[in-house]
C-alpha cells in the first residue's frame, strides 16, 4: 500500500472510529489497517511483548505515516488531544507500557495520544443515558403480558 492509499484509509478509520466511539487513538487505527493483530495487541498489553512496534506487520515509516495522517485528520476536524497512559493488564505491578523500541519520548507520546470529539462523545453518554433509563423491549412485552393476564384473572374469579 502507498502512502496515498495508506492517507485514504486513516482517514476513513479516523472518521469512522471518532464517530463510533468519540476519540480516535493510533492503536484502534492500527488494528483497523491490519498492521496488529488482535492477539497480539492482547499479548502487548498484557506485558508478553515488550513494545508494541514489535508486534507491528509494518515498517516504521508506514507507522509514522499512520501517526501523521491521524495527527493531520485530527487537527483539521478539530479533536482534542489528550495523552493517554497504557499500563499492563493483568496480575502484577502495573507498569507502563512501551510503544516503540527506542523509547524516544516524542514517539511515545505521539502513540499515546488520543484525539477526542467532546460533542460526539456527549452524544454516546446521552444515547447510554437513555437506553439504561428506558426499560428493553422484552421487560416491557412480559409487563403487558402480565397485566393483560391480571386482568383476565381478576375478570374470571369475580
Amino acid at each position: 500500500m502507498n502512502n496515498k492509499e495508506l492517507e485514504k484509509k486513516v482517514k476513513q478509520f479516523t472518521s469512522e472510529l471518532a464517530y463510533k466511539k468519540g476519540y480516535v487513538c493510533s492503536v484502534d487505527v492500527l488494528l483497523k489497517l491490519g498492521f496488529i493483530k488482535e492477539a497480539d495487541y492482547q499479548n502487548w498489553r498484557f506485558g508478553k511483548i515488550p513494545y508494541l512496534e514489535k508486534a507491528c506487520q509494518a515498517n516504521l515509516h508506514k507507522l509514522s505515516a499512520v501517526n501523521k495522517f491521524i495527527r493531520k485528520y485530527s487537527a483539521e476536524w478539530n479533536l482534542e488531544a489528550s495523552w493517554t497512559g497504557y499500563n499492563k493488564w493483568g496480575k502484577g505491578p502495573k507498569k507502563r507500557l512501551i510503544f516503540s523500541k527506542s523509547r524516544d519520548h516524542q514517539i511515545e507520546s505521539l502513540y499515546a495520544t488520543h484525539f477526542l470529539n467532546k460533542k460526539r462523545i456527549n452524544e454516546l453518554n446521552m444515547e447510554k443515558q437513555i437506553k439504561s433509563s428506558s426499560p428493553p423491549e422484552t421487560e416491557t412485552k412480559n409487563q403487558e403480558t402480565n397485566s393483560l393476564l391480571d386482568e383476565k384473572l381478576i375478570a374470571t374469579t369475580t
